[in-house]
């Protein structure tokens, strides 16, 4: 009998033409997010100090789901040769609550945006005047 515990044969192919990498070069950086997730996970009612395991595992499903979403919108914003805003709109089109809560993030980005140039505006003016 074989023994095919150590196969150092090839990867799996990836598909021809996709923008997908393959599994040697998706190595990341583990723990990157662990304090952010943390700080959610107790504000939606887990404890102050979850387990380190419980926190590994919600990253890799948070990193899974996001590396998921930017591919889709890729394969969605192929035509145009960028990725925009609106490719990730169009995935979640039919999912509602992150729709809504989307279009008021990118909202208020838009809003803290304008109130930003607004006080660089007013800043300027202080300087040129008090010169």
């Amino acid at each position: 009998m074989i023994n095919n515990s150590s196969n150092t044969g090839p990867t799996p192919k990836q598909k021809v033409g996709s923008s997908q990498p393959s599994d040697v070069s998706l190595k990341r950086k583990r723990g990157v997010f662990q304090k952010d997730l943390q700080h959610m996970m107790y504000g939606f009612g887990d404890d102050a100090n979850p387990l380190p395991e419980t926190v590994g595992l919600v990253e890799d499903i948070v990193v899974e789901y996001i590396t998921d979403m930017v591919n889709k919108a890729q394969d969605v914003g192929s035509k145009r040769g960028k990725l925009l805003t609106e490719d990730f709109l169009y995935l979640i089109r039919k999912d509602m609550p992150k729709l809504r809560r989307c279009t008021e993030l990118l909202s208020m980005h838009e809003e803290l945006k304008q109130a930003r140039k607004a006080f660089e505006l007013d800043e300027e003016k202080l300087t040129t005047t008090a010169d």
